[in-house]
């Protein structure tokens, strides 16, 4: 059995029995079957049906924003903003996904010519998290769909809820039976599903240990995979910044979703010339959150999306001050079985530290004082990790040289990160491989064909 328990009062709120294998084979069979006439839908029909897909989502977002904040305890506001950018996210897919995949037209120096073509795979496996139980959905099921593949979503087990109210959105919205599923299944059936012989390619937002396996396995039957993982994401303020606006938008940056974000603020690197300044603002506005129940509007965070998340997250703190940082404020234990947790910033971070060197996902701050500005890109790139990263300065073309030298999948100047439909958005290093969203995240499940016309 599955179980959807929210976080914040222990309620056990459903209970779902999983898909065995023959269940699961006979929604990989619908899938085929569907992706062979998916297939040959025209853009305009495909749009039709992306746009009645946000309009649901857009007059039923109070009942699933709510599914959200019950099932992982984000914040009812935090989840109807999630709801609203998977609406964006599907509009902007049904604009733009004909003419991100139109033929290039290519004029060969022997006059012959030669075009490249977008042509669907078919069945795409989508395994992903439960910090943003529909946004990393739909970022990946608008530009699939749109492209012609059918999908398949393994969601996290601790939101079966939102999993199946995903699929609810595209079966309301029109799009034919098997064009996306949801199976409800744990983690010990993805082998299986990633080495069936209909599965084209395979998508993972998710840890980093996460991602190597299904890389492995991948790799092992030749299967395109894309994966956005972990992140440590450098926040760094130079001398030249605006201050206050960098040291509240730093807070923001840090307790989105609670700090349960992939490419949320984590490690604040401030030049020791402004870092007595920042810490003071940023402890002020740290302190000034408020915790409560996560239905009510005045609330800014509740709690972790699981009780062992939370204690993972403080034996981490624990093991930092073990090594000598401090907890300007925070670092509380979490009672047992408990997923609340302290908002808590470290000072004094080290290399060596957990900190320094690990993901912290939740709300814990690492500030670590550079130098100068050659300092601060140095600690920006010391981390295995090169999801995102955001640079305060007022000198914007200084700060695009820097930005130019930061190991990163992009950085974002006097801004926190954030994901766009517009922008690229993906990874280097142990942060993975691959993108999502704009142009690029819709070609990367595509057969880039060669035409050739002698």
């Amino acid at each position: 059995m599955i179980h959807s328990v929210n976080p914040y009062t222990k309620e056990t709120l459903q209970s779902y029995q999983v898909h065995n294998s023959e269940a699961v084979k006979e929604k990989i069979a619908i899938a085929q079957a569907t992706f062979e006439s998916w297939r040959a839908t025209t853009f305009d029909q495909r749009k039709a049906l992306m746009e009645n897909a946000a309009n649901i989502l857009r007059k039923d977002k109070a009942r699933l924003a709510k599914l959200i904040t019950l099932e992982m305890g984000k914040v009812l506001k935090e989840s109807i903003a999630e709801i609203e950018k998977c609406a964006w996210a599907c509009d902007f897919y049904a604009s733009h996904a004909e003419r991100f995949l139109s033929a290039d037209i290519i004029n060969l120096p022997e006059e012959n010519n030669a075009k490249v073509v977008y042509d669907p795979l078919g069945i795409v496996l989508a395994i992903m998290p439960w910090n943003f139980p529909f946004w990393q959905v739909f970022r990946f099921a608008a530009p699939t769909l749109m492209a012609g593949n059918v999908g398949l979503l393994k969601h996290a087990s601790n939101v079966p809820q939102c999993a199946l109210a995903i699929e609810e959105v595209f079966i309301k919205a029109g799009f034919p039976v098997g064009c996306f599923q949801t199976l409800v299944v744990g983690s010990d059936m993805v082998a299986d599903i990633i080495a069936h012989e209909h599965v084209q390619a395979v998508t993972l937002t998710g840890s980093e240990g996460a991602g190597s396996k299904v890389a492995e396995l991948a790799g092992k039957h030749i299967k395109k995979s894309v994966l956005e993982l972990g992140g440590s994401d450098p926040f760094i303020v130079l001398a030249d910044a605006d201050v206050e606006k960098a040291a509240q938008t730093a807070v923001k940056a840090r307790m989105i979703n609670f700090g349960q974000s992939c490419i949320a603020a984590k490690r604040f690197i401030v030049v020791e010339a402004v870092y007595e300044e920042f810490l003071s603002i940023f402890k002020a506005e740290m302190a000034a959150q408020q915790q409560g129940d996560p239905l009510q509007e005045e609330t800014d965070y509740a709690c972790m999306a699981r009780a062992d998340l939370a204690m993972e997250l403080w034996e981490q703190v624990e093991a930092s001050i073990q090594k000598g940082a401090k907890a300007l404020i925070g670092g509380i234990r979490p009672e047992a079985d408990s997923a609340l947790f302290s908002p808590t910033i470290l000072t004094d971070v080290q290399p060596g530290m957990p900190a320094y060197e690990e993901e912290l996902f939740g709300p814990v701050a690492s500030i670590i004082k550079a130098k100068d500005t050659t300092d601060a890109i140095r600690i920006a790139n010391d981390s295995r990790f090169g999801l995102g990263a955001s640079l305060w300065s007022k000198d914007l073309s200084k700060a695009e040289k820097i930005a130019r030298q930061i190991e990163s999948g992009g950085v974002f100047i006097n801004s926190l990160v954030a994901s766009n439909p517009y922008l690229p958005f993906g990874g280097i290093k142990k942060s993975g491989y691959g993108r999502e969203l704009s142009k690029n995240g819709i070609r990367e499940f595509v057969n880039i064909k060669t035409l050739y016309f002698g």
